[in-house]
This record gives C-alpha cells, structure tokens and sequence, in this order.
C-alpha cells in the first residue's frame, strides 16, 4: 500500500496505525505544487487534494482518517477490539476528534482573524476536557490497550501547542507515553520529525 502524507500532518495518525499493525507500506510525500513524491497529480488520485491518501494493493484509492483508519485496523486484525463497547468507544471517540477537534484546528493553520481562534479555544478546550474524561486513569483514551482512537489522539495532541490551549494533565501523560512507543517513534523518524 502507498499512504500518501505531508510531514506532521493528519496522516500520521495512519502512519502510526501502519507500523503498529506492521502491514506492508509505502510512503509517498505530496509538495505544496500537489505533485507526489513519484511524480503522478495528486489531484488526479484524491480530487479533494488534501492528505491522507491510501492508494491500496489493487490501486483503489481511500481518503479520509477515520475510513483509512478502520481499513488498516479490519485488514490486520490489530488495534481496534472485535466487538463490545470498547470497540464503539473507539469509533466514537475516532469521529469525535475528526469532527470536534481537527476541523477546530483551522483557524490556527491558516492565521484566521483572532475572534475566530478565541471560539476555536473555547471548542477545543472543551473537547479535550472531554477526551481527558473519556480515559481518566487509563493507559490509552478507551482501554489500557491501544486502538486506532490513539493514533489519531497522539496527532491531536501533538499540534495542540499551535492553538495555545492548554492539555489536561492525563492527556498530556498520554502524548508523553505515546511519543516513546516504538512505531510513534519510527513514524516521526521517517518523516523527519526527530
């Protein structure tokens, strides 16, 4: 499989599940020209030209974190629970951080006037109190075993500073815990963020 990325982007959190799981991958950066790394269009793969992109062994195309994330979960079998409500949890939480907390980050990556960021704030700090309610005392945001949810949460978290909220204190344990696993690790090493 090619995953399609930009350094310390969303993607990462696909990046991550890849090497967790330990499913055969290949990255394929995009520049800001939308050209990728083995010279194709990316427009011509994802028409809605932003990252991340799963080109899979039989050329289809996914987009969006939340499917890809699933996708790389049910083909290894690993990091999301079979069934039982860790399982939903996981889900939820994974639409949850898409929904509430990624699109909230818009203001800050493309210098929205200040009002803007202020609500954006408020909805994050919101959101994060709620996430840090959701894993209270445990290892990881639904269980003390990782899922998906984690892979996305340890993005989430890493890109909180631009917006200038303050994590609460389990969640930010968590990124700290996080960031010593083996496949963050080699994520963050392989796109250059070490």
């Amino acid at each position: 499989m090619n995953l399609f990325y930009y350094p310390a982007a969303c993607s990462l959190a696909d990046h991550i599940a890849l090497i967790e799981t330990g499913l055969s991958y290949k990255l394929l950066s995009i520049d800001h020209d939308r050209k990728t790394e083995d010279g194709r269009d990316f427009l011509s793969i994802n028409q809605k030209g932003y990252i991340p992109t799963l080109e899979l062994e039989d050329g289809v195309f996914l987009t969006e974190n939340p499917v890809i994330l699933n996708y790389i979960a049910e083909k290894s079998g690993k990091l999301l629970p079979k069934d039982g409500i860790a399982r939903w949890r996981a889900l939820e939480s994974l639409a949850f951080m898409a929904s509430e907390i990624h699109g909230s980050y818009q203001p800050f990556f493309r210098d929205f006037p200040e009002p803007e960021k202020v609500r954006a704030r408020e909805k994050l700090a919101k959101a994060f109190a709620i996430l840090a309610n959701q894993m209270g005392n445990k290892k990881f945001l639904v269980s003390d075993k990782m899922t998906i949810a984690d892979c996305y949460l340890f993005w989430v978290l890493m890109v909180a500073p631009k917006s200038g909220v303050e994590l609460p204190e389990n969640l930010s344990k968590a990124f700290d815990r996080m960031r010593m696993l083996p496949s963050v690790i080699q994520a963050l090493a392989e796109e250059g963020l070490n």
